[in-house]
């Protein structure tokens, strides 16, 4: 969204327009959807946007559930928006800090986007202010947090804002190109804005937290913060900086899991040391991914009395089956030689029908072995593709749990 789109959406007339719509739906008749739009007397531009705006607030049921259909958006801050069940554990730490203050913490949302974390804060009665250096983006922002007394959004430099009257700092650098759509992700962090430098400077100053991609490069990670990374409903979403007084006692390594049964979580003091390789097992254990990138592969394991399948693999492996919410569990049905020929006969015979194909260390590419294998047949299965004794070996296997 530019600023011609805002202005057109931001009156009371083309709001009432936005919300009267029905939800989009992309594979609907839009055609038509503009057309009787614009018989209905409606102006090209305010057609355009809230068109593009209903199609945002569908793809930001995701994120914010409910509380999209009556958000505003821009497609790169909707991009790396927090979710708002994430976004609610980042202000239980900040509302922690009250105990110590004796007050509700005053929050600096730098960097704040469309406004999700803000909004998080102010649903806990922080007072938080919401700075983003985007015209487009802080007014979006500031629609958004509109519903809370406590909030505000201002257009301002991250890096130069007097944050003389606050108590903490929440930092969601920019780790997109410039720009409200067809953005592309910063692969290299010295580009993100405001700048790593500055965070680290100012979390010696205050107490901070910061939202980073869950692939961040770990030798960047300052030795006094403790590293946080998040998995919703099995997908790695953030790796999180908290440091100061929001870094809880002991705690250096965290992998926290929100799934549909509850909360889990793994932590340690630093990376956890590694089990050895052993051998093959009745059942292997895929640890989730913020497990893995936490690198508390090695507690996972002692607690399920487990080894590795290889070393450098992330793939576990016992005789016997042990619940756990930070792995998935599958029983090996079979090991088959990884050999494309071999593999593609042994698989037709047992006429598997869906297969989930997994790859752990093997130079290959499971879509392009999928379309080779040609697999018919109603049953379905897991192939991993992985490495044991120096090996390479496709397991078949079917989840347990």
């Amino acid at each position: 969204m530019d600023r011609t789109e805002l202005v057109e959406l931001l009156s009371p007339a083309s709001l009432r327009l936005l919300d009267s719509l029905p939800p989009y739906d992309s594979h609907g008749d839009v055609v038509k959807l503009v057309s009787d739009l614009r018989k209905a007397g409606h102006a090209p531009g305010l057609v355009s946007a809230v068109l593009s705006q209903s199609r945002l607030r569908v793809k930001a049921t995701l994120k914010f559930g409910e509380f999209a259909e009556r958000m505003l958006f821009t497609e790169a801050g909707l991009e790396q928006a927090t979710r708002l069940r994430v976004a609610a554990l980042h202000a239980g730490r900040f509302a922690g800090l009250g105990a110590a203050l004796g007050h509700p913490p005053r929050v600096a949302d730098l960097g704040c986007g469309i406004g999700g974390d803000a909004m998080a804060l102010a649903a806990l009665d922080l007072p938080v202010v919401a700075i983003d250096a985007d015209e487009v983006t802080a007014t979006v922002a500031s629609f958004n947090l509109a519903p809370f007394p406590n909030a505000s959004a201002l257009q301002a430099d991250a890096e130069t804002f007097d944050l003389a009257d606050f108590d903490a700092v929440w930092l969601d650098p920019a780790r997109r190109t410039s720009g409200h759509s067809n953005t592309t992700r910063l692969t290299r962090s010295e580009d993100y804005s405001p700048s790593l430098d500055f965070a680290y400077l100012l979390a010696t100053r205050l107490p901070l937290g910061m939202k980073l991609g869950p692939g961040h490069d770990r030798d960047l990670i300052p030795v006094d913060a403790e590293a946080q990374w998040v998995s919703v409903d099995g997908q790695l979403v953030e790796m999180g900086l908290w440091f100061g007084a929001l870094v809880r006692p002991g705690i250096r390594r965290s992998a926290l899991l929100l799934t549909p049964g509850g909360t889990h979580e793994l932590t340690a003091p630093e990376d956890s040391a590694d089990v050895e390789a052993g051998s093959l097992g009745n059942y292997v254990y895929e640890p989730d991914g913020a497990v893995i990138r936490a690198r508390l592969i090695g507690d996972l394991a002692r607690s399920l009395d487990a080894h590795m399948v290889s070393e450098g693999i992330a793939y576990l492996t016992n005789d016997r089956l042990t619940p756990t919410p930070f792995a998935s569990a599958f029983r090996v049905l079979e090991t088959l030689p990884f050999d494309e020929k071999k593999l593609r006969l042994a698989l037709l015979e047992r006429r598997i029908g869906t297969l989930e194909i997994k790859k752990r260390g093997v130079d290959v590419d499971p879509a392009t072995l999928r379309t080779r294998l040609k697999l018919k047949g109603p049953e379905s299965a897991t192939l991993i593709l992985t490495q044991a004794a120096g090996h390479r070996i496709a397991l078949l296997v079917e989840r347990v749990r």
